[in-house]
């Protein structure tokens, strides 16, 4: 993930933070900071500027003289969003009278199947800007979540069979 901001003092602040490794890099006006530890960078003019934050929570940058918002926060409405799967698949999974009209896994096997399509569709819908985009993402995802359990189920109800 890359976010490029503007800042009236410091002038273009360029922040970028791997996903998959949580490896954070920080420049300004084009030229890279010096990395001093994991969160703390070192400015061309010696200061020690830090990062606090990650891509969920949103970044701040602490440059000592004033506190820079990099990116937002997750918002409510993305959190409802993504546990959506895992309240389907928990309240069909368990009612005996929705199984018979279309069986699905629960459970375990349905619980873990629908927090990976929690987790995916946050960090997906995170990057998103328009709300109405992350809404059909959002169904999407419902609908990937309850057809997996629903595959997952076929098999096991024919070797019950």
């Amino acid at each position: 993930m890359k976010t490029t901001i503007r800042h009236p003092n410091y002038g273009e602040i360029t922040y970028e933070e791997s996903v998959w490794t949580g490896k954070k890099n920080l420049s300004v006006k084009g030229e890279p900071l010096t990395k001093i530890t994991k969160r703390d960078f070192l400015t061309t003019d010696n200061e020690q500027w830090t990062l606090k934050g990650n891509f969920l929570s949103g970044v701040v940058l602490n440059t000592g003289s004033e506190t820079i918002r990099l990116t937002p926060s997750i918002k409510w409405y993305e959190i409802v969003l993504s546990i959506l799967p895992f309240i389907l698949i928990m309240v069909w999974g368990n009612s005996v009278a929705l199984c018979e009209i279309v069986p699905i896994v629960g459970g375990a096997i349905g619980g873990a199947v629908s927090a990976v399509c929690c987790l995916l569709n946050l960090f997906i819908i995170k990057s998103v800007r328009q709300i109405w985009l992350k809404v059909i993402i959002s169904i999407a995802f419902l609908g990937v979540a309850f057809l997996l359990c629903y595959l997952i189920a076929i098999p096991i109800l024919a070797a019950l069979a």
